[in-house]
């Protein structure tokens, strides 16, 4: 990785999809440099906790099964709750006690799974936001459709650390040369709250006055990024709006995966080639930053033109707080399901 940054960051981190874990599913899964399973759980409820058994260190994840309690270890059949706990041995008349798998903070939101990741063990200290509600007053009450079953993308082995994309939000000037378009868009909002980054970036001459004006967000995109692991991107298109999920999650200290999740505005009278069309161009853009961030190498400080300097400046100090040795941490912990 070439970054001095920290590779455990303090955020929520997509970890797949809802399809990632089946019904009754068990799953092995690697990030932060730990060896977890996940599962699903006979009421539908999915959680993660560290692989390896507490008896003999057999790995759950490979064999194992779910049962009315937790899951079954494939050695011996120990069985784990999803708080961890040992709640039964089937040779034995009680559980050990004693001896606990750690278990992770997991959320499942709009067909996304996310994890929570503190270095320091810490408890969430923020929700993650509602997709239809938090992320721009425009697509509230609205109707999409599920990114599922084409509507992800999955880039694994990648040396992009978050870091990177969250600096998207307050990068305009790439745009050109990134994405192609013919100017640099316009920022015409910025919301800075302890754990968002809020932007709204205008596109072409109608926006050349810098003004926004809330009720249009023609050939606008607005960028919500939470924490240092994820951003929702919205977008107002002939075909409707279209959102994006964008989630860089360490896998260790040298690679990272990227998931981009997409969802369609359901718009009357659409057809399955309109989806495919539609899925086709919004896929479109994230390779193109994936190529530079894939190779890129982290300057502190960077050499920055005059007109830039301010947002980047601001947008790394507020990040700070997301690195385990930051002084300050995210607001007061609150448990998400």
């Amino acid at each position: 990785m070439r970054t001095s940054l920290s590779m455990k960051p303090t955020s929520w981190f997509q970890i797949g999809w809802s399809s990632t874990v089946p019904a009754e599913g068990v799953v092995p899964l690697r990030y932060f440099g730990q060896d977890l399973v996940a599962w699903r759980d006979k009421q539908g409820a999915v959680h993660v906790m560290d692989a390896y058994c507490q008896h003999l260190g057999a790995n759950l994840a490979y064999g194992g099964t779910v049962t009315d309690t937790g899951i079954q270890c494939p050695f011996h059949g120990w069985t784990w709750g999803p708080d961890g706990r040992n709640v039964s041995i089937p040779y034995q008349d009680r559980p050990n006690k004693a001896r606990r798998v750690r278990s992770w903070h997991v959320a499942e939101r709009h067909d996304a799974l996310f994890l929570w990741h503190d270095a320091n063990g810490g408890d969430p200290g923020y929700e993650i936001p509602d997709l239809m509600t938090d992320v721009s007053p425009h697509i509230t009450g609205l109707t999409f459709q599920s990114p599922l079953p084409d509507g992800t993308s999955h880039y694994t082995g990648t040396q992009v650390h978050p870091q990177y994309v969250l600096e998207n939000s307050v990068d305009p000037e790439h745009f050109r040369f990134v994405h192609g378009t013919p100017m640099a868009p316009v920022i015409l909002k910025q919301e800075v709250t302890d754990t968002v980054w809020h932007t709204v970036a205008g596109f072409g001459r109608r926006w050349a006055d810098g003004v926004d004006r809330p009720d249009d967000r023609r050939n606008t995109i607005t960028i919500f990024s939470v924490g240092i692991g994820f951003a929702y991107n919205a977008e107002l298109t002939p075909d409707g709006w279209r959102l994006m999920l964008i989630s860089t999650t360490p896998v260790d200290d040298d690679t990272t995966e990227v998931f981009g999740t997409y969802w369609l505005e359901d718009v009357p009278g659409g057809t399955q080639e309109d989806r495919t069309r539609r899925l086709d161009e919004i896929k479109n853009a994230l390779p193109q930053d994936l190529i530079i961030w894939d190779n890129q190498r982290y300057l502190d400080p960077p050499a920055l033109a005059t007109k830039e300097a301010a947002g980047f400046r601001a947008l790394r100090r507020w990040s700070e707080k997301f690195y385990p040795d930051a002084a300050t941490s995210p607001a007061p912990a609150v448990r998400s399901a």
